[in-house]
């Protein structure tokens, strides 16, 4: 599980996102359990509790999830600042180090190319962690246009997004995109890959969230 911000804003801590993901779904479990158990005994008074009280706490996760996310404001980052990754520690940042754009004709799709640098941060650990290495979770590529048209990479050069670094080091990932004839603001979205990070508050790939993009 990971996520994605722009340093130093985050307005809900990774490990308490996580830790609050995890325990209103083992209440939820909890509550459901017993619920089921109060109706086999016959007990549905207790069941019907139990029941309402589950409700009453996905209700209330979901509604600070969806507040969290509604007031997000949507970035986009210039050359060389920083998109910090956590997987509950921050480690890995990603920069954009240079864009360029070459037109290829009226007709002809210009092609944008994006230079962007992973780095593990190693300000970010601490001095008992070693020097293991960290391999990057999946990441999601891709280019959107003012019309919200998406645009996945159409080829890849030096390193793949999820070689392993050792604390301190980086590598640069080189995207090409084929954009049509007259795209309006072209920006880069490197996010994380769908998973249950949706249900995670204040993370970019949770419900409603807004994105941090790169300027193209």
């Amino acid at each position: 599980m990971t996520q994605s911000y722009f340093v130093p804003e985050l307005p809900v801590p990774s490990a308490v996102a996580v830790l609050a993901f995890l325990g209103t779904a083992f209440v939820l479990a909890a509550l459901g359990i017993a619920s089921i158990v109060a109706f086999a005994h016959g007990k549905r008074r207790l069941a019907g509790k139990a029941a309402i009280t589950a409700a009453c706490a996905a209700a209330l996760y979901l509604g600070t999830l969806v507040a969290v996310s509604l007031a997000s404001p949507e970035r986009v980052l210039g050359r060389g600042d920083r998109k910090y990754f956590c997987e509950i520690d921050c480690h890995l940042a990603y920069s954009l180090e240079e864009s360029a754009r070459r037109a290829e004709g009226a007709a002809v799709p210009a092609r944008t190319i994006a230079t962007v640098r992973t780095w593990f941060d190693e300000k970010t650990i601490a001095p008992f962690r070693g020097d293991a290495p960290l391999t990057p979770n999946p990441r999601v590529v891709y280019a959107l246009d003012d019309d919200g048209n998406r645009y996945p990479p159409s080829s890849l050069e030096e390193t793949p997004l999820n070689r392993s670094l050792r604390p301190g080091e980086s590598y640069t990932t080189t995207f090409v995109f084929d954009l049509p004839p007259g795209v309006r603001r072209p920006r880069l979205f490197l996010g994380d890959a769908p998973g249950i990070e949706i249900f995670v508050i204040g993370h970019e790939s949770s419900l409603l969230h807004r994105k941090v993009y790169f300027g193209l």
